[in-house]
């Protein structure tokens, strides 16, 4: 039985040696603790084990493809993870457009996705936090991006068509938690 602890544990040993990359998965993780109160229990335990485990496809032992959300979702498959987590992985912060502009559409689609709130919350909180960890705005995350990647690099262009998009997902997720915050 896998658990948010195991999620955790699996992301420090992946990411953790990727220095900086550790730092914003905790952060990202973080901050999906922090909304999964918007979730019923078990789409919130998805939620922040997809946090832990969205960058581990990074890790030089399993990013065969070098497209992290591909990687990462085969080797949560291949560990038996349940599809809802491995799906979000597979699918998170706009991870279709990449896949196109990366020529692996089709190896993407070994993975259902599902348009659902729980992706809009991963993608919230993942791109509301810088690479370090720090919190940002989408539009910050979005400029930290494209400043890092020239024009030419299939990252850029992935942000330019996918940043309407995935700041639909952020507003849907900002308003649900407004929409459900405790009382």
């Amino acid at each position: 039985m896998w658990t948010v602890g195991s999620a955790a544990n699996i992301a420090e040993e992946l990411v953790a040696p990727l220095g900086r990359r550790w730092l914003h998965v905790q952060a990202v993780a973080a901050r999906a603790g922090t909304i999964s109160y918007a979730f019923p229990p078990g789409e919130a335990r998805n939620l922040v084990a997809a946090a832990w485990l969205h960058d581990i496809g990074y890790a030089p032992s399993i990013g065969h493809t070098r497209f992290h959300p591909l990687d990462g979702a085969r080797y949560l498959r291949d560990q038996g993870w349940p599809a809802d987590v491995v799906n979000l992985v597979a699918h998170h912060s706009g991870a279709r457009f990449e896949a196109e502009e990366r020529g692996l559409a089709a190896e993407l689609s070994e993975f259902p996705f599902e348009d659902s709130p729980a992706l809009d919350a991963l993608v919230e909180a993942d791109l509301t936090t810088g690479p370090g960890g720090e919190r940002l705005t989408y539009d910050e995350r979005i400029a930290e991006i494209l400043s890092r990647y020239p024009p030419e690099d299939p990252v850029h262009r992935t942000w330019v068509k996918a940043a309407p998009i995935l700041r639909g997902a952020v507003q849907r997720t900002e308003a649900r938690l407004v929409k459900t915050q405790p009382k």
